[in-house]
């Protein structure tokens, strides 16, 4: 007979491998899933970020996957070897919940090695180009979100103050050039703000009608706290006007940037304001990018869709891979009628947000072309070049999303310095 001790103990041996080996299973196959998103990524390009970049000290990593598991972009990170390791960069956004929900400190997000990078200013720690008094904060200098771009906003001003200038304009009526704007009356400073659309938001104000943004949680102003995971697109511009009454900020709409040079202690900007100090928050948007093919100068092609319901039974082509592409293909394909084609000049789609990749896979309404661009519109029809040779496909709208182009050529000729 064998000894209680004995069937007890096979007992508990029995209960742990039912439980550890499916859970052994499960871990592996996470394992190879991210080593093999991690080989995709390098073949595709997108293992590198487009700015920000999750530092992982393997040292100190302890493999637990609690960072995978936080970011809400989803396969930014991986467990591969045991160690977190970045599996699509080009996803990363900056949220820097992967760096709160590390358990031993492991990880920090921040911006990379920004030095090949000929789309970003080189910046010191205080957001100062190669120009002195000439600052850069928001999506043009690297890092994406609104909180980031206000926590900027405010920081360079707190410099230009520590500094006893007196004066400072900034260009952008954003998140980022509105928080400075703010920070700077509160501080006694005289502030213009040059704006070149009619109205506030900077590229809050292209987000399509009702979108929700996600945040985390950033003081604005002084008692004014954004501390909601989700704020409309509209709760946040309307937040934003009655900044700019409270504080009663001089907003010049309708005044695009197109000169900055120094002249002794001030900065010249449009050959008429003078200041201490400039603040750049003009975004990466800029000017739509065109396709330059014929045809484009038609009406029915556009480059921003700000309310999917006015457009039902019509034949609409999407031109693009990005977010702002994918958010309005689906938009379109859930009103009445529309026939909804995407074109990508990829493969696949490779750098979405998550939710978006997600409202994209249920879609089922929308036809892709991938490995596609358009080579001619017309009045009725769009033709595009594809894997297969020529398409044409009877068309009423376009809406091309392929970026936009800043003012950088302006800027580097007034001597802020880019890397590359």
């Amino acid at each position: 007979m064998i000894p209680e001790p004995f069937l007890w103990w096979g007992a508990a041996v029995a209960v742990s491998a039912g439980v550890l080996v499916p859970y052994a299973r499960s871990f592996r196959r996470r394992v190879v899933h991210d080593r093999e998103r991690k080989s995709e990524a390098a073949a595709l390009g997108i293992d590198k970020p487009a700015a920000q970049y999750p530092f992982v000290d393997p040292v100190h990593c302890i493999g637990c996957g609690a960072c995978v598991r936080a970011c809400p972009e989803g396969d930014v990170l991986g467990i591969v070897g045991g160690t977190a390791v970045v599996v699509n960069g080009l996803r990363c956004v900056g949220h820097g919940r992967c760096e709160e929900a590390c358990p031993v400190g492991a990880i920090t997000v921040g911006l990379g090695d920004l030095k090949s990078r000929e789309d970003v200013p080189l910046l010191d720690e205080h957001f100062e180009s190669s120009v002195p008094g000439v600052f850069v904060v928001g999506e043009l200098g690297g890092l994406s979100l609104v909180k980031n771009a206000i926590a900027q906003g405010r920081q360079v001003i707190r410099t230009i103050a520590g500094r006893g200038l007196r004066d400072v304009v900034i260009v952008g009526a954003g998140p980022a050039g509105l928080s400075a704007a703010v920070e700077a009356v509160g501080r006694g400073l005289t502030c213009t703000v040059l704006e070149k659309e009619a109205s506030l938001g900077g590229s809050l104000l292209h987000y399509p009608r009702r979108k929700m943004v996600l945040l985390q949680p950033v003081e604005v102003a002084e008692s004014v706290v954004l501390s909601k995971e989700q704020y409309s697109k509209e709760t946040l511009l309307e937040l934003f006007e009655s900044l700019v009454e409270r504080h009663a900020l001089d907003v010049r709409f309708g005044t695009t940037l197109q000169s900055l040079a120094r002249d002794g202690e001030s900065l010249v900007v449009n050959g008429e304001l003078r200041a201490s100090a400039v603040v750049l928050a003009l975004g990466r948007r800029g000017s739509p990018r065109k396709l330059g093919i014929p045809g484009e100068e038609l009406p029915k092609v556009m480059y921003r869709l700000l309310d999917a319901e006015g457009y039902t039974r019509q034949r609409i082509l999407v031109v693009g891979g990005g977010d702002s592409a994918v958010e309005a293909a689906v938009g379109l394909s859930l009103q009445p009628g529309n026939e909804v084609t995407l074109s990508y000049r990829r493969e696949k789609l490779v750098r979405i947000k998550k939710k978006n990749e997600e409202a994209f896979a249920k879609a089922t309404a929308i036809r892709t072309l991938f490995n596609s661009q358009p080579v001619e519109i017309t009045p009725t029809h769009v033709r595009l070049e594809t894997a297969d040779g020529l398409v044409e496909l009877a068309n009423d709208y376009v809406f091309v999303f392929a970026g936009g182009v800043p003012p950088y050529d302006l800027l580097k000729r007034s001597g802020v310095r880019f890397g590359g």
